[in-house]
Formats: C-alpha cells, structure tokens, sequence
C-alpha cells in the first residue's frame, strides 16, 4: 500500500522528525528488543521511555510523552536489579560464603560481571551484558599520556584509583584461583586485570545506592550497590532534580522528576551536585556549562606565592592543616571560593597580624594591607592556571594531530580543560574589578 503524499502524510513526517531533533529512536534495535523482553519476563513494562541517540549526550532514554513535576519517571521491579543478593544465589555463592578471609560486597559484584560476560550465551544476564559498554572513558582506563593533562588535583586522584584497583586485582587471584572449578578454562586466562577493571568500572559509574543488610560472608564495606538495568541508561543533568529511592511497598526502585520534560526530549536525572572533575573521574564524562564546576588549587600552587623565609610559614601551614583549610581550595563560576580566599589571607598574615590568625578562620576583615594581598596572590593563581590550562589545551592540539586512536580520550580532556579555562577567566574579570574597587 502507497503511503498517502496528503495532509497526514506530511504530519506524520514532520512528526518523525521532530523525534531526530531531539533523539534517534534506537528501540527497534535487536539489543533493546531483547532488553525489553527480558525485563518484562522480570515484571517490568515501561511505556513512557525508550532508548536513543543523542547528539550531545550519545545513549540515553526519550520521554514517549511529555513528563510533569512529580510524575514517576520509572519503577523497576527488584527481580531486575543485580546486587550481591543475586550473587549469594548464584553458583558463586557457596564459593563466596567459604572463602576467608571475607571478600568485598564489590569484589563480589565485579566477580559475577566477569564470570557472566565470560559465559556468553548461557548467562541469564546476556540481554543487560550486551547493552554494557565494552570500554570507558574514567582516568583509570586512559593512556598515560591523556592522563597526564588532566589537572594536576584530579591527575593525583587517577592514580590513586588506578592503584586501588591493581591492588584489588593483586589481593584477589587466590580467591579468583578458588573458583577454578567453576570453569573449563584455567581462570587466570579469565579473571584478568583488564576484565576486573572493565568490572570495576561498570559498578564504579552504573549503580544505584540501594542499602543492604550486613552480612556475615561479607567483608564490612559498605554494600550499596544495585546494577539497575534500563534505568542506567537515564544520563545526567547538573539542572534538573529528581526523588530516586527502593519503595518498599511496591519492590522496586522508583524515580520521580522535579523537572519536566517535553514529548521525544531526553529524560535526565541528576547523580548530584558534582563538579567536572568528579564527574571525569568517577562517570567519565564531563558536562558543559556546569553550575557545580571548580578549578582547584593545589597546596604546592598555593604556596607558589609566599615567602618561603616567613619565619611563621610553618605554624600557618599548621594551622590550615589542622582546620581542613589545605585541601577543596577552588576558582568557581562567581570567583575564588571562601575557603580559597581564606587560607590566602591567613598566609598573607604579617608577623605583627599572625595573633589574630582564629580570626582569620572567622572571616574577619585584618587588615587593608592584608586584603589587598589576598586579592593580588589570588589574581596570580588565577593567571598561573590559566596558562596552565592553556598549555594543557595546546598539547592536546597537538597529541589529536599525531595520535589517531586517542581522538575520544583526548576530545574528553580537551573539554575538561575548556570549562576550566572558561572558569578561570570568568574568575580572573571579577577579580579585575574587586582589586579595581579597593
């Protein structure tokens, strides 16, 4: 049958379009049909989202009609979460409950991610496995050379995460090696660095907090998580809110919007009020315009700008130390931050002022010398980072010139550093005015 070329045809055409305005419908996709159905055996049918491709955020949910304040965005059945519950009960189970010492909610959730993935077809979880990503994007999976332009704070807190994740994979090959009868293959050739860190990764930016009892075969770290499959497929917003918890009368886990959402926009929900930095690190991904973004100083920039002969340099340091005031010291969208402008005036105290230092930690104003010199020190930091970041961005330029295959993981970094630069000059015009004003 001819398709009508009338009024209706036309309708139904912009109608289309409108939904590649927004998203390309990605249900008919044999992954998502499969997802779908799998769910639904689990007790979930949704029809307010389906699956699509967004041009700023890739893979994410389109609202199916248009969502008000307070509508229940999604509610997914507790037979469809993937918790240590679901590991208990599993043949991993029995091996998990005997082993000594306890082994880690997490280690326990990552082992069961590698041991499905492993068994391919004859996982009950294939339909949720092969809508995973296969890689991300978190510092802990880039190239040595990528990470070393991300920002000198977040650089530091990479690594540290990289190590924690090796020494995971280090402390657990005995308990990896007692699974061994489990397998037909030998499970070293399985439970490899890069298959725990791709585990690691996949609990690390996809659960959901849900509280569990403790339990005796496990050790006493938190058990929060849930893998909520479909759900995780909803991206992030720093600007809208939503009302996400397990409802314990209906067994499941809901979400509901403060926000609306137009008919075929794309549904967010907000993993809370992060700043770039958080978010690389434990998303991998970064959002634009972000009302939460900081630049962060470190302690050594910080003290750049002193005198290192200040006879007092030691107690003041001391002193910030003890009160928390070396570390969160950032440049935001409205300037230095308190804490920032706080630590500089307690440094930039004279010996005739360093006594009134409690004050200092009060907010109270010193004196005119001792302001001016907070506001000039905290204009040269502003200008260091700035020329920091700019020498990051050049470098970047050049590395997506000679290394092809590093294109994704640097354009990531590069948007880093652009909000950060964006930051910083916003930061460095008030400062402009306010030494202007004094």
């Amino acid at each position: 049958m001819k398709k009508s070329r009338g009024r209706t045809g036309r309708k139904r055409r912009s109608k289309h379009l409108q939904s590649f305005v927004d998203g390309v419908n990605c249900s008919h996709k044999p992954e998502y049909i499969k997802l779908k159905k799998w769910l639904k055996d689990r007790g979930f049918e949704d029809s307010n989202l389906r699956p699509a491709e967004f041009r700023e955020t890739g893979r994410g949910l389109m609202a199916t009609k248009a969502l008000q304040v307070r509508d229940l965005i999604i509610s997914l059945p507790e037979k469809c979460l993937l918790t240590t519950s679901t590991v208990l009960s599993s043949c991993l189970g029995g091996y998990i409950m005997r082993w000594k010492p306890p082994v880690s909610p997490l280690l326990a959730l990552c082992t069961f991610l590698v041991a499905e993935k492993h068994a391919g077809q004859k996982s009950p979880w294939k339909p949720y496995l092969d809508v995973l990503p296969q890689t991300y994007t978190c510092p802990v999976c880039l190239e040595h050379d990528v990470v070393n332009l991300l920002p000198e704070p977040l650089r530091k807190k990479a690594q540290e995460q990289k190590m924690v994740i090796q020494e995971l994979y280090v402390s657990s090959k005995a308990f990896f090696s007692s699974l061994q009868p489990l397998f037909a293959e030998n499970t070293g050739t399985i439970f490899t660095y890069s298959a725990l860190e791709w585990a690691w990764c996949t609990i690390n930016t996809r659960t959901i907090y849900m509280k569990h009892p403790q339990r005796e075969c496990f050790s006493l770290e938190p058990d929060v998580y849930a893998l909520a499959p479909y759900l995780d497929l909803l991206n992030h917003s720093p600007n809208v809110q939503v009302k996400a918890a397990f409802n314990e009368q209906t067994r499941s886990y809901e979400i509901q919007t403060n926000s609306q959402c137009k008919k075929y926009g794309e549904v967010f929900i907000c993993y809370g009020p992060h700043d770039n930095q958080r978010l690389l690190l434990e998303y991998g991904f970064v959002a634009m315009d972000n009302p939460h973004s900081s630049v962060y100083v470190s302690s050594d920039t910080l003290l750049k700008y002193f005198p290192p002969l200040d006879k007092q340099r030691k107690a003041k340091l001391s002193i910030l130390k003890d009160h928390g005031f070396l570390e969160n010291l950032t440049f935001g969208w409205d300037g230095p931050s308190w804490r920032l402008l706080t630590a500089l005036k307690l440094l930039s105290l004279g010996a005739d002022e360093f006594a009134c230092w409690r004050r200092t930690l009060l907010g109270d104003v010193i004196s005119a010398r001792n302001e001016e010199n907070t506001w000039n020190v905290a204009a040269k930091i502003c200008h260091f980072l700035m020329e920091e970041t700019q020498h990051a961005l050049l470098q970047i330029s050049q590395l997506k010139r000679s290394k092809e295959n590093l294109k994704n993981h640097l354009a990531l970094v590069e948007m880093l550093n652009l909000e950060d630069l964006k930051i910083l000059q916003k930061s460095a015009e008030i400062l402009c005015k306010l030494n202007m004003a004094t």
